[in-house]
């Protein structure tokens, strides 16, 4: 009998799973199960491109037709409530159970929803899918005043296409600089000159504490008693991994469900992908939440289901974030950083900035410097790369990178 594969979750890590397994060779039935109705679609768009133009139909990852032309069956609006291990069962929200011999969770993240009153009102949103961003963008084209609770990417990159349609934006963030858990002060500080020179209000250190409004959300208070009017807010806070099908089945789980190098669980037949899995990386527990992480864990689980050998998982993280017309790129983890170079483009504002730890280059942040960013990519996925290296070649990645040969 062949073996069979479940994957639980259709976005672009559980999609790339079930393609990746047929282009692998394998051909036993792979059944592909996802919580929302439709065509597994791009969700990166969906706080840019999307909210600019709302053209859903350019979202779709494939067409309807490439399931059944790969012998995929793909099963949507359809809720996994639980894994059967003793069975090798997943159980269905209404009860059927479909067999597994390998079980593919990428499930994913949700948004965090922090434990403040007035949440529930209409006008308060959050972003994670189509059916969030749909909501969203109308509202958006409806409001006057908004306010971002959160200064990360995604909180920027709404704050960015709202202020250019005419919406007045304050984005609020609890830390001391932007987008503090992704990069470092110099590119906090870019991008805070760009929001601000954009129009947006910023506030920086800066907790709400509640929205305000009886029918309706009319503003967000702050912890200083301060109200902000709005009649929009948009709750970007963060995410949370989704563990419970994980947990609830006695897999161990610790910011996310805990893999091995190979993305296994301690089931040996349980892989986790994506945005949901804690991965050893450079000998640290490490969660991403990154499309293109989700890709390279499904091609590499897709491989080892196929048979193949292959090393454990390290490809190098990479992440990009659009901001009105500045494209932030990041290759590496900067996490332990201790020293950082920045380069400045012909205005004197900051474009790269060098991220190291313990005099070596761990990342490399880049805005509007596509050419820089490939250079670090293939530099960090080689040898050690030293900071008196770079020093003496002038901090120019692109010549150090043709040295190497």
């Amino acid at each position: 009998m062949a073996e069979r594969v479940v994957i639980v979750g259709a976005g672009q890590g559980g999609l790339q799973a079930a393609a990746s397994l047929r282009a692998e060779g394998f051909a036993g039935p792979v059944t592909l199960i996802g919580d929302e109705p439709g065509l597994p679609y791009q969700r990166p768009p969906l706080s840019k491109a999307y909210m600019k133009d709302g053209d859903a139909s350019r979202l779709a990852l494939k067409p309807e037709s490439f399931f059944a032309q790969s012998d995929i069956d793909y099963r949507p609006a359809t809720i996994v409530a639980a894994i059967d291990r003793a069975a090798g069962e997943v159980v269905l929200a209404g009860g059927a159970r479909v067999g597994f011999d390998h079980l593919i969770l990428a499930t994913g993240a949700r948004n965090a929803v922090p434990p403040l009153p007035g949440l529930d009102l209409p006008g308060v949103h959050g972003l994670r899918g189509l059916a969030d961003a749909a909501r969203l963008r109308d509202a958006m084209g409806r409001a006057r005043r908004a306010v971002v609770i959160g200064g990360g990417f995604i909180g920027l990159e709404f704050a960015a296409v709202a202020a250019a349609a005419g919406v007045a934006v304050t984005v609020l963030e609890a830390a001391d600089r932007l987008m503090a858990r992704a990069v470092t002060p110099p590119t906090s500080a870019r991008f805070l000159d760009f929001h601000r020179g954009a129009g947006v209000d910023v506030r920086l250190s800066t907790l709400g504490a509640g929205v305000a409004g009886t029918d309706v959300a009319e503003g967000v208070v702050l912890t200083d008693g301060t109200t902000l009017p709005a009649d929009l807010v948009l709750l970007a806070t963060g995410v949370r991994p989704n563990v419970e099908l994980a947990a609830e089945a006695g897999l161990a789980v610790a910011n996310g469900i805990v893999v091995d190098g190979h993305l296994r669980t301690a089931d040996p037949r349980i892989f986790a992908i994506g945005d949901c899995a804690s991965f050893p990386l450079d000998g640290r527990a490490t969660r991403l939440e990154s499309v293109q992480a989700a890709a390279d864990h499904a091609r590499h689980v897709a491989r080892s289901i196929a048979g193949q050998d292959q090393p454990p998982y390290a490809a190098l993280p990479w992440f990009w974030s659009d901001q009105g017309p500045l494209k932030l790129q990041i290759a590496g983890l900067s996490e332990g950083w201790d020293d950082t170079h920045a380069l400045h483009d012909a205005e004197g504002a900051v474009d790269t900035v060098l991220v190291f730890r313990a005099g070596r280059l761990i990342a490399v942040e880049t805005v509007n410097q596509a050419g820089r960013h490939m250079a670090a990519r293939k530099l960090l996925a080689g040898p050690p790369l030293l900071r008196e290296t770079l020093a003496a070649a002038d901090w120019d990645l692109r010549a150090v990178l043709a040295a190497a040969g």
